[in-house]
């Protein structure tokens, strides 16, 4: 089969992947890279090392000593930059390209029939979808794990935004402004009752 290059369009759902599982389980087994993969036309294999390329662009991985694929192209650098400076416009994006090449991207909307028409529904079926990816990818950030307790059970987890919602606009969907709480600790990190320091 003749080799062709990645889209932008392929490459922004890929990156979106990257963002929603953890770095551990990415590989040609997973069920979401192998569903990427025949959405797209391309293997399991070829999505699971674009997903590594990204990785070697990750500050967080680095952080810990963690490294992707040692080379990669400079399309991937570009939609890095690209989604770090615009989380929330492109969190909406992606989801939005993943429902036309899948068919179900915005899998955070069970029933959009109950938002009003116009501006209005537009405005909360982007802050439901914004929502949604949020949650997903810092859960997967942490492995599906609370950071303090450790409990991974999904139902009870909950991706809390260190700096609040309403507060920055600019990082509402960023994953590295949430921390993954189980539901207890994140009442009460919302309460004030705990709380983050630099350290």
């Amino acid at each position: 089969m003749p080799r062709r290059n990645w889209t932008r369009e392929e490459l922004i759902v890929a990156f979106n992947l990257y963002c929603k599982i953890p770095f551990g389980r990415i590989h040609i087994r997973n069920p979401m890279v192998i569903e990427l993969a025949k959405a797209i036309g391309r293997t399991p294999s070829a999505v699971s090392w674009k997903l590594a390329n990204f990785a070697r662009l990750d500050p967080a991985l680095r952080k810990r000593n963690i490294s992707g694929a040692t080379h990669g192209a400079q399309a991937e650098v570009e939609i890095w930059k690209e989604f770090s400076s615009d989380w929330e416009r492109l969190a909406f994006e992606r989801e939005r390209l993943l429902d036309q090449i899948t068919g179900h991207g915005a899998e955070f909307i069970e029933d959009p029939q109950i938002f009003p028409e116009g501006a209005t529904r537009e405005a909360l079926i982007r802050v439901r979808v914004n929502q949604g990816f949020f949650r997903a990818a810092v859960l997967a950030a942490y492995d599906v794990r609370c950071c303090i307790t450790g409990l991974s059970i999904p139902q009870l987890l909950t991706a809390s935004h260190i700096v609040p919602w309403s507060v920055d606009t600019k990082n509402r969907t960023n994953p590295r402004n949430g921390l993954c709480l189980n539901a207890i600790h994140d009442r009460a990190f919302d309460c004030g009752l705990m709380t983050i320091t630099p350290k």
